[in-house]
């Protein structure tokens, strides 16, 4: 309750979610933004995101593919929308059950549960 109440005042975002693929070769990681001045640390190109699984020892980016470009979504943040970006799993390392840390930027989100 407490860190959903951070999230919200600090970085005006909400609905923080990761989820394995049915695949199991992306982890999905998605939020809402709430405050589009204050989430735009979240959509910020320069930013290259990470998840970090510390339990199996791997850190996540978000694979770029040739005729797509990198699997997120970078435009100007809209209040009320839901936002993605997709993180490669080869070897499917990160499992549902695990506990993640999305690192974007100067934004930490840690402990998030993988669905």
């Amino acid at each position: 309750m407490q860190a959903r109440r951070y999230y919200e005042g600090f970085w005006g975002v909400d609905s923080l979610t990761v989820k394995y693929t049915e695949s199991g070769e992306m982890i999905r990681f998605s939020y809402r933004v709430l405050e589009p001045e204050k989430a735009a640390a979240l959509n910020d190109k320069k930013s290259e995101p990470s998840l970090i699984d510390p339990q199996a020892g791997v850190k996540l980016v978000i694979p770029e593919m040739e005729k797509v470009g990198k699997l997120r979504q970078s435009s100007t943040p809209v209040a009320g929308k839901q936002y993605w970006m997709a993180f490669s799993n080869s070897g499917r390392r990160v499992r549902p059950g695990d506990r993640v840390d999305i690192v974007i930027g100067p934004f930490h989100a840690n402990g998030l549960v993988v669905e």
